[in-house]
């Protein structure tokens, strides 16, 4: 198992209960972007496989984020929720 990844357990009700995204999703254009504005912080999961982490990165660099990376997948949040969390309170911290 790779570090930081989820049990088959939960991978299987995972699988099971998700839905796609919805097509109303893809029709909504934002007016600004608030990464623009306002400081934002940014996690890689170093083994996702939904996004590259590749991309992930570009995109973090791109909205110049205080970033963080971490071995585990797209749902790092439930893998590592940990990590996610002291994130969340760094970035707290951080627009104080």
């Amino acid at each position: 198992m790779i570090s930081g990844s989820i049990g088959p357990d939960a991978a299987a009700a995972m699988a099971v209960t998700q839905r796609p995204a919805g097509q109303d999703s893809f029709a909504y254009a934002g007016t600004a972007a608030a990464w623009k504005t306002i400081p934002s912080w940014y996690l890689v999961a170093r083994q996702d496989r939904a996004i590259a982490p590749d991309l992930e990165r570009f995109m973090a660099k791109r909205a110049k984020t205080h970033t963080e990376e971490v071995d585990g997948s797209h749902v790092v949040m439930v893998s590592r929720p940990g990590v996610v969390t002291h994130l969340i309170e760094e970035a707290d911290r951080g627009t104080r």
